[in-house]
């Protein structure tokens, strides 16, 4: 990093520098540290400092335990191998220039925005933009609703996502220093998210802080009621063998003890379920204040009606989690339905005789494979485009990922995750992606949509076929590939299986 900039916000003056063209800043902070008597509380506002905070290296990421997807040791060794490098990025040399809010995935448990995927330079470098990453708190740390059953926990069953409203709260109040427009916010996120951007568009302290939303294999339909983050506050607290009445001793104890008991209760929560994860463990809670209902059930949240909706999922999502597993990986048509009825229950033999029907060359795993993403991933992002939709308020527009990685074999093909250095331009350091050169013409195509998207609330660009909006008549869905094109109601046979899924 070379030659220094200052930059002054609202809490005092900033130095960063440049690298390769970009501006770079790193380590603001946007609220203060929630520790000691801030743990578990909503977010406080920074400290002002005097004289200049050094902004050349990332501060903490947030407390969280390590592999809790439990990938196998060769993925991950891809998904570690670059280490962190840099993420928040942006000019300042005047002008408005669109910004765009990466909320990082890893559920709502694990995670960084400095990830060297989602590095936001490249895209700098691409369009006159302005990429801000940030962290917030995570599991129990962020999401644990004790106030339905200990005194002084307001609203610490949301405090994650506060966090990311006061990130966003920041932006508004500073981004202008930093060359950045704060009436042209795009919120987007990928897997957790995905999940976040869907929560942000229910949040009416949210409103006004963005303008555009991108949903990246992400869709949060239903998050966690009361009754949900209550139930897993109670077991949290009965792993420390603690009482309602003595929740204070939270604040009080080493992390290393609270994630030991969020650990503990992830252990009991089944990988099948699939079709819960949003409402089972640590998720932000609907309490009725901070976050009424939703964010897409029964219907799209009124309070972001107006936003323009870009969302999609990757063709083979669940290769990443379940490919490795031996009733997937050692899958039969005779014992593939064992290893569904977890999944689909009283469905299994229809729903398996459906895709054995729309795709009769695939084998048992792949089947597996489509069902599963299906379920929990493609199909509900799907609704949610319909239920904005319904809303005749805003554009939606449809994508499916469908390039395919030629490492480990082939085997992930097109995975959970795999969009996301395309998105940032940075598949040339990302050992996910192989050394196909083909994959950095569609890394260009992606990158320059999500910029059109992030200036203008259309992704189309002379780069790609005209890209409609997506309606319930035709469907039309830019399928990003070595060769981009547009089908209507790709793998349709498939999409109308789950309209009957109550």
């Amino acid at each position: 990093m070379t030659t220094d900039i200052v930059v002054e916000t609202t809490s005092g003056k900033v130095r960063g520098g440049m690298e390769r063209g970009v501006a770079v800043f790193k380590g603001i902070p946007y609220a203060a540290p929630p520790l000691g008597a801030l743990r578990l509380r909503p977010p406080q506002k920074v400290t002002p400092w005097t004289g200049v905070r050094e902004a050349t290296a990332y501060g903490n990421m947030a407390v969280q335990s390590e592999n809790v997807f439990r990938l196998p040791a060769d993925l991950l060794k891809i998904f570690t191998l670059a280490g962190r490098q840099n993420a928040s990025s942006g000019g300042v040399n005047g002008g408005k220039r669109p910004v765009l809010f990466w909320c990082h995935g890893g559920a709502f448990i694990t995670g960084s925005g400095s990830s060297p995927w989602s590095d936001g330079a490249n895209l700098c470098r691409i369009d006159d933009v302005v990429v801000v990453s940030f962290n917030h708190r995570l599991g129990v740390l962020g999401y644990l609703h004790l106030e339905d059953i200990a005194d002084g926990f307001d609203g610490a069953g949301t405090a994650g996502v506060m966090d990311i409203v006061a990130a966003l709260e920041w932006v508004r109040d500073n981004i202008a220093a930093f060359g950045g427009d704060p009436g042209n916010v795009t919120i987007f996120g990928e897997s957790g998210g995905g999940a976040k951007v869907s929560v942000l568009m229910a949040l009416p302290g949210a409103r006004g802080l963005f303008h555009k939303a991108i949903i990246q294999s992400g869709p949060a339909v239903q998050m966690a009621d009361r009754t949900d983050g209550t139930n897993t506050a109670r077991q949290v607290l009965a792993h420390l063998g603690l009482r309602p009445e003595q929740a204070g001793e939270l604040r009080k104890l080493p992390v290393s003890r609270l994630l030991e008991a969020q650990a503990a209760v992830l252990a009991g929560i089944s990988q099948a379920s699939t079709a819960d994860r949003r409402r089972l463990g640590f998720n932000p809670v609907i309490d009725g204040k901070v976050f009424p209902g939703g964010p897409f059930a029964p219907t799209a949240p009124q309070v972001s009606a107006d936003v323009p909706l870009m969302i999609g999922s990757n063709k083979d999502e669940q290769t990443l989690f379940i490919g490795h597993q031996p009733w997937v990986a050692d899958a039969t048509f005779e014992n593939l339905p064992e290893g569904l009825k977890p999944y689909l229950g009283a469905r299994t033999a229809e729903v398996i005789a459906a895709y054995r029907k729309a795709q009769p060359q695939k084998p048992a795993d792949e089947i597996a494979v489509s069902i599963v993403s299906d379920l929990g991933i493609r199909s509900l992002s799907l609704q949610i485009a319909e239920r904005k939709l319904a809303q005749k308020a805003a554009p939606v527009f449809v994508y499916l990922f469908a390039w395919e990685t030629p490492v480990l074999g082939g085997r992930l093909r097109s995975c959970h995750t795999l969009e996301i250095p395309f998105v940032f331009g940075n598949v040339e350091t990302a050992a996910l992606t192989g050394d196909d050169p083909a994959r950095l013409v569609l890394a260009d195509k992606m990158s320059r949509a999500w910029l059109a998207f992030a200036r203008h609330g259309r992704p189309g660009h002379d780069g790609l076929p005209a890209w409609p909006g997506y309606s319930t008549d035709e469907r039309a869905t830019m399928i990003f590939d070595t060769t981009c094109r547009v089908e209507n109601d790709p793998y349709g046979a498939e999409r109308r299986v789950w309209e009957t899924t109550p």
